[in-house]
């Protein structure tokens, strides 16, 4: 499929998704939104794929936010509007998807930019990432889940103070707070992430898509732990599970097929 903001490619199974308005460093517009819903269909629906990475082109940002000139007009109805549907087509889509879709950060990750990688499942980060949530500057707040996924990862404390001064952090402080899981050379991010994704590959996708679905839904009452024995329980229905532990007690490596 023909993107007008978007790159695409499939290498070993893994949809790389580059976004491609480097000058604009990659802002987020109604076009962009757009196509990442579509191209997250087909993450979800082509079987061809069994994880995708999310990045942005040229050297210097992931996504340095949204495009602040399609804010100007919107009254309060049509905020609204705007950020539950890229919730809803993008983000909520991008954090619940049953295959792994990683964000590779090659540079600014503000704004939207963060909360697009903070919905993916982990992120990568190059050294000269930088992360922050600016859009009190604006008068505005996060509207794509950056006040709650950002708690998530980095605690409440930490959270009030990114949001409320507007700070941007090294991809050192990043990855101190656990919003990045690693720190590469920019030359190396790609390969960093394909190489992680290769391995997950090995495993079986549909244990996969349940570890996804369990850890959102984390909830350290008992409520989460009785959904993730329940799927646990649901794993025995799968072919994939026999196959994993025969090839365990017959010292081979397993052949997974998703089923």
């Amino acid at each position: 499929m023909n993107y007008q903001t978007l790159l695409t490619t499939i290498e070993n199974e893994t949809l790389v998704i580059t976004i491609n308005r480097p000058d604009k460093l990659n802002a987020l517009n109604k076009t962009v939104i757009a196509e990442l819903s579509s191209v997250v269909d087909e993450v979800y629906n082509n079987h061809a794929i069994k994880s995708a990475i999310i990045t942005g082109s040229g050297p210097k940002s992931f996504v340095a936010g949204a495009d602040i000139s399609e804010f100007l007009q919107l009254d309060p109805s049509q905020g609204e509007d705007l950020a539950r549907k890229g919730q809803q087509s993008v983000f909520d889509k991008i954090e619940n998807s049953p295959k792994p879709i990683v964000a590779a950060v090659n540079g600014f990750a503000l704004g939207g930019g963060c909360e697009l990688a903070l919905s993916c499942h982990f992120i990568i980060a190059s050294d000269n990432a930088k992360f922050g949530q600016p859009e009190v500057n604006l008068g505005l707040i996060p509207g794509y889940g950056g006040t709650q996924r950002l708690v998530q990862v980095v605690g409440k404390g930490r959270a009030m103070q990114l949001l409320m001064t507007g700070e941007m952090i090294s991809a050192e402080q990043a990855a101190q707070y656990g919003i990045a899981n690693s720190i590469v050379k920019q030359e190396d991010l790609l390969n960093t992430v394909k190489a992680i994704l290769q391995v997950i590959h090995t495993k079986a996708p549909l244990a996969i898509a349940k570890v996804i679905e369990c850890v959102n839904n984390f909830d350290h009452t008992q409520q989460g732990y009785d959904f993730e024995i329940k799927k646990f329980g649901e794993c025995f229905a799968t072919e994939d599970l026999k196959e994993g532990a025969s090839a365990f007690l017959e010292k081979r490596k397993p052949a997974f097929t998703g089923r």
